[in-house]
């Protein structure tokens, strides 16, 4: 396993991914027994530092970063870079019924395009585009989410949050790469990282090739391939 320089490979490998189709990376950070929370929904500090920076350079490789609206709700992220030399990416979030808030600092203007993926047309603060898909059930369909966005020239996503949005997009088989930063952290209950659609067996599980690298101070990260269980109709 190699240090810290080594998960700059993984960086290196989205950067140089194919224009012609559209390449999709998600991220978490959890502990040890695979919770990305507490109950009470606190993650702070979960991760460390050089985890951080690592999501940072995840960013700042992608033309998109990609949020559920729970995401923004609880956290209220900014999905900017500011940990790493980079430009910041499109911010998108996926907000079916137009529950963000006004005020939510991923919306804030600081000349880089913000999207809100929605099912019908609500107020949005200035310079938000929408991007009206229709809703099925509960949600929007991940499949049409990604071709919107490589639509619009923004073809190296990256889908940072919730677990739930994750989930959706691995079930849907539109991921290409997983980066899961384990914490050597017990929480011992609390949120799960992912939660997938159930299988019956254990030989029905997505077993991808992992690249492992550990971060100076203590976190490692996987680097999952699932470009084999990804769905090519996107």
């Amino acid at each position: 396993m190699s240090r810290i320089n080594g998960a700059s490979l993984s960086l290196a490998a989205i950067r140089a991914a194919s224009p012609d189709r559209p390449f999709v990376v998600a991220q978490l950070g959890q502990s040890l027994d695979g919770r990305i929370a507490t109950l009470s929904g606190d993650s702070r500090w979960i991760n460390g530092t050089d985890a951080l920076d690592h999501l940072h350079g995840l960013r700042a490789a992608v033309d998109a970063v990609v949020v559920g609206v729970g995401t923004v709700v609880a956290d209220d992220p900014q999905l900017t870079v500011r940990r790493v030399a980079g430009e910041h990416p499109a911010r998108v979030v996926i907000d079916p019924t137009g529950r963000t808030p006004g005020g939510s600092r991923c919306f804030a203007e600081d000349g880089t395009a913000r999207y809100c993926i929605m099912a019908r047309d609500c107020t949005l603060p200035a310079g938000v585009r929408p991007i009206i898909l229709p809703r099925t059930g509960d949600s929007i369909c991940p499949a049409a989410i990604v071709r919107q966005l490589f639509e619009f020239g923004l073809r190296r996503i990256l889908i940072e949050g919730g677990s739930d949005t994750i989930s959706r997009f691995i079930d849907a088989g539109l991921v290409d790469r997983l980066h899961v930063l384990l914490a050597p952290i017990i929480l011992g209950s609390g949120r799960p990282g992912l939660e997938l659609a159930p299988i019956v067996s254990v030989a029905q599980a997505i077993r991808p090739s992992a690249r492992m690298h550990v971060f100076r101070d203590g976190d490692v990260l996987f680097d999952c391939d699932l470009r084999p269980h990804r769905d090519h109709a996107v």
